[in-house]
């Protein structure tokens, strides 16, 4: 996995040369806000001097600011790791936001967990990439602080070619051809709220307002789908998923598909919400993800239980 070993110096170059490593400056979508129903208005806030939508780009400022301090650690791990001949940095050691530390103590260190890192760490020496670049394998979690989460969209497992995959369920970088799944995504969110289709698929923008893109799997071999599903990811990500039922309430989540529509055993519906629909694929989404407006419905949750809604513009 050669293009994990470079130096963050290397990753800011221009973007014409990272077809293989996408550079964090790449990861950040720019603040537009031009749904035609977006429920997040411009009016002052009578008890403020700030307006509803100053302080909401607050907000996402910050926490982006987060993520790409959590991004920037987990690849000074990685660099620090090659220069001392190390093939592989520790999974434990790339989850590094610190909520998910403290409700999730000690969930890599279990068993199950270790003989993960073995074979991620072994899959790393083979002579197939994987993907994503290790400091993005907990990219979810790590721009996504627990206490910030109001929403979760489960995939599958990463994209398995060059340059995909982020560590963001869906999600891919700037200058990254949109897959089928995510021109879906954004026809029914133009459907559903009026959203302008992006020139780009870069979703870190939800997952820095508190939308968790999850993927049931965290890493691939090239160019092989599911080549490490069932090897003990499903096991963390369940674990994921569970604690968020247990420690959370009012938390929506979209599940589409079979696969993740399964992963409905472990959510409390009494104190969360379910949206299920078909996947958003191209074999799929014509058989229940179009017109399903989960992006509104979800709004409409959040809104009712006081809580602000998402921004899905990207």
């Amino acid at each position: 996995m050669a293009s994990s070993s470079k130096t963050l110096t290397e990753l800011i170059k221009p973007a014409k040369r990272l077809k293989s490593l996408p550079s964090p400056k790449t990861l950040i979508s720019k603040p537009s806000i031009s749904c035609k129903s977006s429920t997040i208005n411009k009016t002052s806030d009578p008890d403020h001097n700030l307006s509803s939508y100053q302080k909401s780009m607050i907000e996402i400022n910050k926490y982006t600011a987060v993520s790409k301090r959590n991004l920037r650690i987990c690849n000074e791990k990685v660099s620090k790791a090659k220069a001392e001949g190390m093939d592989y940095v520790k999974l434990e050691e790339l989850l590094v936001e610190d909520t998910w530390l403290e409700v999730l103590p000690g969930e890599l260190q279990k068993p199950y967990a270790k003989i993960l890192c073995q074979f991620v760490e072994r899959e790393a020496r083979g002579s197939a990439p994987i993907y994503p670049p290790p400091f993005f394998v907990f990219n979810a979690l790590n721009s996504t602080p627990f206490e910030r989460l109001k929403v979760v969209i489960l995939g599958q497992d990463p994209y398995h070619g060059p340059g995909q995959a982020m560590g963001l369920a869906f999600s891919v970088p700037e200058g990254i051809k949109v897959p089928s799944s995510l021109v879906n995504i954004f026809k029914e969110l133009q459907q559903d709220l009026g959203c302008s289709i992006p020139s780009h698929g870069n979703l870190l923008r939800w997952a820095v307002q508190g939308v968790l893109l999850l993927n049931t799997v965290l890493t691939v071999r090239s160019p092989q789908a599911n080549s490490h599903a069932k090897k003990g990811w499903e096991l963390f990500t369940d674990a994921v998923i569970r604690t968020i039922s247990q420690k959370k309430s009012g938390v929506v989540f979209l599940l589409w598909g079979n696969s993740a529509q399964e992963k409905s055993r472990l959510i409390d519906e009494v104190k969360h919400h379910i949206l299920k629909a078909a996947h958003p694929s191209g074999l799929s989404a014509h058989r229940g993800f179009f017109g399903c407006r989960h992006f509104s419905q979800t709004n409409q949750i959040l809104e009712g239980i006081g809580i602000s809604p998402i921004d899905w513009q990207l």
